[in-house]
């Protein structure tokens, strides 16, 4: 008989299609919040007015704005961002932009909470990863104020409770995470994503593709989980298509921002993802590669390797993404081209002398360990990104 738990997320709403200042202004009022410190997206502040947007909906609430995040979250930034909220007295976080403010915003609120104010301390915090997979976290306070995101991509880091922070020194992409750092409320508003450049918004949807594929096909994929995630292919399918032929087209964003949604219910109750995800963390933290194009380059060829163990679960997704009985990696590379991303390693600037670090700093990944078919060093792992070259 089946056994397990789902646990369900300290996230208090998400709510979708409705515009973000107006649904914003009101969570804020709602939860009481005197002093709102805004973390944005850099070119969003300087080029749309959608922080002013906030500025407006927000009045004096707003304490102060930070838009100076760099790609992959660096821990520079990160403690740059909490001593500026610290100083202005912030008792609530709000996100305006990608996966990099997102987390950024997380890692904010842990350094608020652990009282981190320069970036060697998070070495006392960071998760360990030995090249066997155990996992030590040391032991964290509770972030002290929470976050209200309003995303603009689809890499939907908004739905889980750990930070990935970029080491800058040593090119290491770490782990953080406590329950408290998910945002309490989600807004998703298709209008908010219009200026995302159409790669971003495209590949972050890949990843969130990944996200879901790699829930169906884990061995310890939840009931809950799989029904989500193979709708959350269905919404992505259909959404991220329909961007690509009508960039102004807000149903199909929002399909895809619902989908983006779903993909993350099992990460939520702590279904392991695999190789593809594993390996897109080091060729972000390591190889700077954008989060969306690690998995447009890796999924196909993750997908192939683990075929022989898994070729039940993969025939869901080939169902769900519309060309049942195909080769679910034929399927989800034909998604990738026919949206014009990338799908070589060469393609996204990865050079061939980093190779064989990132494949063993991909052992030190907690998801290469949770991979379907087993994988026991680095020379599978260059296998894999020979493959992807």
């Amino acid at each position: 008989m089946l056994t397990g738990v789902y646990r369900f997320p300290p996230m208090e709403s998400v709510i979708y299609g409705r515009p973000f200042a107006e649904a914003l202004k009101e969570q804020v009022e709602e939860s009481g919040a005197n002093s709102v410190f805004l973390l944005a997206s850099g070119t969003l502040n300087r080029e749309t007015d959608m922080v002013e947007q906030v500025r407006n909906a927000l009045g004096n609430r707003l304490a102060g704005v930070y838009a100076k995040i760099g790609a992959h979250t660096p821990r520079v930034d990160v403690v740059a961002a909490a001593n500026a909220a610290r100083a202005a007295g912030a008792d609530l976080l709000v996100t305006l932009g990608g996966g990099s403010v997102t987390d950024a915003a997380k890692m904010v609120a842990f350094c608020l909470g652990n009282d981190v104010t320069d970036p060697a301390r998070l070495d006392d915090y960071r998760a360990q990863i030995s090249a066997d997979g155990k996992i030590v976290r040391p032991p964290v306070k509770p972030p002290t104020i929470r976050t209200i995101a309003i995303p603009t991509t689809l890499s939907a880091g908004e739905y889980t409770a750990s930070a990935g922070c970029t080491d800058t020194a040593r090119n290491v992409k770490e782990s953080y995470g406590h329950p408290l750092m998910m945002p309490k409320n989600v807004l998703l508003d298709p209008r908010a994503t219009l200026h995302t450049p159409e790669w971003l918004f495209l590949s972050t949807g890949i990843r969130a593709v990944d996200h879901a594929v790699e829930d169906i096909c884990s061995p310890q994929c939840q009931p809950i989980s799989e029904g989500a995630s193979y709708h959350a292919l269905k919404l992505l399918g259909r959404g991220l298509s329909g961007v690509k032929a009508d960039p102004l087209d807000l149903d199909a964003r929002l399909d895809a921002q619902l989908g983006a949604w779903m993909s993350m219910v099992g990460s939520q109750t702590g279904v392991p993802k695999g190789a593809s995800h594993g390996i897109g963390h080091v060729l972000g933290g390591t190889a700077h590669v954008p989060h969306g194009y690690t998995s447009c380059v890796m999924l196909p060829h993750v997908l192939r390797f683990n075929e022989p163990v898994n070729a039940d679960r993969q025939a869901l997704v080939s169902d769900a993404l519309g060309r049942p009985g195909a080769p679910a990696s034929d399927v989800v590379a034909g998604l990738i081209a026919g949206l014009g991303l990338p799908a070589r390693l060469r393609d996204v600037g990865v050079k061939p002398e980093q190779l064989d670090r990132i494949a063993e700093l991909s052992m030190h990944d907690r998801w290469i360990h949770t991979n379907p078919r087993k994988i026991d060093g680095p020379p599978v792992v260059r296998e894999l990104l020979d493959a992807a070259w």
